[in-house]
């Protein structure tokens, strides 16, 4: 009889504190529930439930209306991919996000969030204070050039920009329906005219 000794896996995990690196690790090999994401937000493994479809034509607006102003050698996708920030302890999952080719070269199950050009987060009830008060100034401090948050619960646009170690300078809110100037490296008008949102949707 031949005895195979299966051998043991290393899982890849961005450098970063023990900690970090350790929450990496659970995140990759733990089983996520179907309908769900896992990202690292303060410390913790948090899952949050995947859009509803009515997201969906708001999202492939904002792809649409983006891409074609990406900067040179960056794309605008919404396929699920985990970005990591090692210096603040953070893994996203971005709504959408415009990034830089190169980061997808090589083998991997995380993208490194210095590559990121722009970010969009479109808001749920369980997660709104996450996008606003954890994601936002992350992203800002993370040196992410544009932050734009839609707000599906007050039919909002906001964008942020003007990254620092203090988070983002400046931002611009309008009204679903409005036309929003969102900064360079993009340098476009983002047309929120056909943003709409179901009367009365259950919310999770």
């Amino acid at each position: 009889m031949t005895l195979m000794l299966e051998r043991p896996t290393t899982i890849e995990v961005p450098h970063g504190s023990p900690r970090f690196e350790a929450l990496c690790r659970t995140l990759l090999t733990m089983e996520v529930p179907d309908g769900y994401r896992a990202e690292i937000v303060g410390g913790n493994i948090v899952m949050s439930p995947w859009s509803r479809k009515f997201y969906s034509p708001i999202m492939r607006s904002i792809r649409s209306q983006l891409d074609p102003h990406a900067p040179e050698g960056h794309f605008v996708d919404h396929a699920p991919f985990l970005f990591t920030f090692p210096d603040e302890e953070r893994a996203y999952g971005p709504d959408i996000y415009g990034v830089a080719e190169s980061a997808f070269q090589g083998d991997g199950r995380h993208v490194d969030g210095e590559a990121l050009s722009f970010v969009c987060e479109l808001t749920s009830s369980s997660t709104r204070l996450v996008d606003r008060q954890d994601k936002a100034p992350v992203y800002g401090r993370s040196g992410v050039p544009v932050y734009l948050l839609i707000d599906m619960q007050e039919e909002t646009a906001s964008v942020f920009w003007g990254p620092s170690t203090k988070g983002y300078l400046s931002r611009t809110t309008v009204a679903f329906g409005g036309k929003l100037e969102i900064p360079d490296p993009y340098g476009c008008e983002l047309d929120t005219s056909t943003f709409k949102v179901p009367p009365g949707p259950a919310e999770d």
